[in-house]
């Protein structure tokens, strides 16, 4: 008796589209939604943006910076 047999490749199959169902389901309900009044996000969109920048540009300051200041913080 194998452990790859029809029922058990069945039960896997079965298993994969019922998650991938609700994973959809998950993430569209986890997206942020429009108002449909205004046309414009909500405020957790928003606020994910400007999160989501400040993030990138202290990013890029941090890599932007001289080869000298690595060279001292590594002594």
């Amino acid at each position: 008796m194998g452990i790859v047999n029809r029922r058990n490749a069945v039960v896997g199959w079965l298993t994969l589209a019922v998650g991938k169902r609700v994973l959809k389901r998950k993430a569209k309900d986890a997206v942020p939604s429009v108002d449909p009044e205004t046309k414009r996000p909500n405020k957790s969109a928003v606020a994910l943006l400007v999160a989501g920048a400040a993030g990138i540009a202290s990013l890029v300051r941090r890599r932007g910076g001289s080869g000298d200041a690595d060279a001292d913080a590594s002594s």
